[in-house]
């Protein structure tokens, strides 16, 4: 992996990388937890700030490895990987979710940005859509969630690993 070959990590990187990570870990996790995949169409929670709030999410967790690596070029690369590769997805996802949710998806995405959050959480729009009022545990799990956790812990440990050969 480039970004790994190409990053200088230190200590303080490292930690200050893992801790913007985790924002986007948690993000990530929050938005999992109201997340219904192809069941309904999510508006509450997260969803009622922005249509992507998982995708913000690994935004906020690519900008905290690009931090840990402690290297200007490692951290453009997940730039552009992330902007090429999640807009593409965010494009397809919406066409699905037009065609599968039709008018109720139209309302919410002129309601709601596609990515950047806004301000105050959008009037729930849903038109009697069974979108979850909460955060359910059950749902986090179901979406398999952990798996960007133990991800980011691994690059985390990589980087550590690269500081500590690099240290010798």
């Amino acid at each position: 992996m480039a970004v790994l070959w190409l990053a200088r990590p230190t200590l303080q990187t490292i930690a200050v990388g893992a801790a913007v990570g985790t924002v986007g870990l948690w993000l990530r996790a929050y938005a999992a937890g109201y997340l219904h995949k192809k069941e309904t169409l999510t508006v509450t929670g997260p969803y009622a700030y922005t249509r992507n709030p998982l995708y913000l999410g690994s935004a906020i967790l690519s900008a905290g490895v690009g931090i840990a690596t402690d290297s200007w070029i490692a951290a453009a690369l997940l730039l552009i990987y992330f902007a090429v590769f999640y807009s593409i997805v965010m494009k397809r996802e919406e066409g699905e979710l037009r065609r599968f949710h039709a008018a109720a998806f139209e309302v919410y995405a002129k309601s709601v940005p596609l990515f950047f959050p806004r301000f105050g959480a959008a009037k729930d729009s849903s038109d009697g859509s069974d979108s979850p009022a909460a955060f359910s545990l059950a749902q986090y799990r179901k979406n398999h969630e952990w798996q960007a956790a133990v991800g980011f812990v691994l690059i985390l440990a990589a980087l550590l690993i690269l500081w500590r050969v690099r240290l010798h």
